[in-house]
């Protein structure tokens, strides 16, 4: 394409990420800036991993007269960098930014002021139209910009945008509905009046489009995916038909994968029926459960039925082959550890395929706001925002439990720990026991990244054996199932003897069920590998 006018870039958490929000407003250039403009746009898309000062090499180098950047909680301090050097070197770019980071707050922040234009809120019809305007006239007068929100019809869909090359090797981001009823006060969606659902018959044509296209990863984003049972039923049923063989039957697997977030406790027989027909790997859920605590809900504004929200999950685990990843926020208002405790365990009996342990992030403009004078909640000034105190926690638990939750990843989300994790958490109280074992690597080792995979397969014997003082044989037969079903290749210390008898074709041979669920855990982890670093990209997208 000829050099462009308009730049449009993020800076996404890794690169198998696409960005929706960029695409809407590129599908929405013409439409709702002028004919023509479409082309004089170019979608520029960075990861983390790249200096800013790189990224203002590349972004200079095109040349444009407009560079419209989103900001979301997760790029906006190496966003600020760039939109410094930006100002610094060609002062004469126009620098737009949009995205929820900038939709609230603005006058205290200081990369607003460094911008010219700040479009807040949904940009879909305002960046074209105020892009129109720098380049044709007039110019316009005010700065912040609060954008427009059309009825959904309006605008054009994201999805020709997508690729070839990010149709084969990136996860796609679509959205059948944007907005949310409910009022969960540490969400942004909070704000939302309502859920607006876009036409379903113009989305499932964009949907087999895509598909026609090669795409077999879909992330959906909505808050609430199972909020219109016939929508929700229709998308399920869109896929399934594409899943299924001859004569209608369906595979043990197959190469579709897609993501939905479930409303925990609206869980319909229709839905069910749907759900139930899904083969293996194909079909992940993510439940948001955040607390269990009654008062805490009461709190933040959140409904939920908890007795319903247990059975959905325990007949998602029983009766469909869907991958169920559940969610929990530690450091809400009102939360205590020994409360969050209880909800852990209360989740952990019901054995969710992942649980996520968040912890609590101050998004800017979330009611979650309200209570920071009450609750003395206290929160890191840079971003992500996370609770350093309040009332119920003081710095140090709080420090204990981001702890507990980076190790939980290693161990139980990884799935690289199965049977050994079982001898881990054995007790009256899974989180206590974790604890215990996060409280000790903590003073072992000093640290929460960096660990080789070996490592922690001596550092767990050496826990098991010698603080919890289990017998050495079992914990070393755990740990060899795991470590083979891994696939790991180097030698732990403690498996040094078993895995020499093994090499020497004098091992015991192992369970194989043990192991086959080992391998299970890890494809279903392999299936939802950016979880971890998407959570906050697909809710802010």
């Amino acid at each position: 394409m000829p050099a462009p006018r308009i730049v449009l870039a993020t800076l996404n958490a890794r690169f198998i990420h696409a960005s929706l929000g960029l695409r809407c407003l590129l599908a929405n250039m013409d439409r709702h800036g002028r004919p023509g403009l479409r082309e004089q746009t170019l979608l520029c898309e960075f990861t983390l991993a790249q200096k800013p000062v790189h990224i203002a090499e590349q972004l200079l180098a095109l040349r444009p007269q407009v560079i419209g950047l989103g900001v979301y909680i997760w790029n906006a301090v190496p966003t600020l960098q760039l939109v410094r050097l930006l100002k610094a070197l060609a002062p004469s770019i126009k620098i737009v930014l949009g995205g929820p980071e900038v939709s609230h707050e603005v006058d205290q922040q200081e990369i607003c002021r460094l911008a010219d234009h700040v479009v807040t809120g949904w940009g879909d019809v305002s960046f074209p139209r105020l892009c129109r305007d720098l380049l044709d006239g007039p110019q316009p007068l005010m700065k912040v910009i609060a954008g427009e929100q059309p009825p959904l019809a309006e605008l054009n869909l994201p999805y020709a945008e997508y690729s070839a090359s990010d149709l084969s090797e990136r996860l796609l981001y679509v959205e059948a509905s944007r907005g949310c009823p409910y009022r969960c006060e540490f969400c942004l969606s909070a704000l939302d009046k309502t859920a607006w659902p876009f036409e379903l018959d113009a989305m499932l044509a964009q949907l087999k489009s895509l598909y026609e296209r090669g795409a077999r990863q879909f992330k959906f984003v909505d808050r609430t995916f199972n909020l219109r049972i016939e929508q929700a039923s229709a998308i399920l049923r869109f896929f399934l038909d594409r899943m299924g063989g001859p004569g209608g039957s369906m595979p043990e697997r197959s190469d579709v994968f897609v993501h939905f977030e479930l409303v925990p406790d609206k869980l319909p027989d229709a839905l069910k029926a749907l759900i139930a027909q899904f083969p293996e790997g194909s079909l992940q859920f993510e439940v948001g459960i955040q607390s269990f605590n009654p008062q805490v809900q009461q709190r933040i504004s959140r409904k939920q039925d908890n007795r319903l929200t247990e059975d959905n999950l325990r007949w998602l685990l029983a009766h469909s082959r869907a991958h169920v990843h559940a969610d929990l926020i530690f450091g809400l208002p009102g939360e205590t550890l020994e409360s969050f405790a209880d909800g852990f365990d209360r989740l952990y009996a019901i054995g969710p395929h992942e649980i996520q342990l968040g912890i609590l992030k101050r998004l800017r403009g979330a009611p979650i706001a309200r209570h920071t004078e009450a609750a003395g909640m206290v929160y890191d000034s840079e971003p992500p925002y996370a609770i350093l105190r309040n009332d119920c926690l003081d710095f140090a638990t709080v420090q204990r439990v981001v702890r507990l939750a980076r190790y939980w990843d290693l161990l139980a989300n990884s799935g690289r720990f199965s049977q050994s994790l079982r001898l881990l958490l054995a007790g009256p109280s899974a989180f206590a026991a974790f604890l215990q074992w996060s409280d000790w690597l903590w003073q072992r080792s000093g640290k929460t990244h960096e660990f080789a995979h070996e490592a922690l397969v001596d550092l767990l014997y050496e826990h098991l054996v010698q603080v919890r003082a289990l017998a050495a044989e079992p914990v070393m037969q755990a740990l060899l199932a795991d470590y083979l079903a891994s696939g790991a290749r180097g030698k732990p210390r403690c498996l040094a003897e078993p895995l020499a008898a093994r090499e020497a074709g004098r091992g015991r041979s192992l369970n194989a069920g043990a192991v086959q669920a080992s391998r299970a855990a890890r494809q279903a982890r392999h299936v939802s590998q950016a979880q971890q670093d998407t959570d906050l990209q697909a809710r802010q997208a």
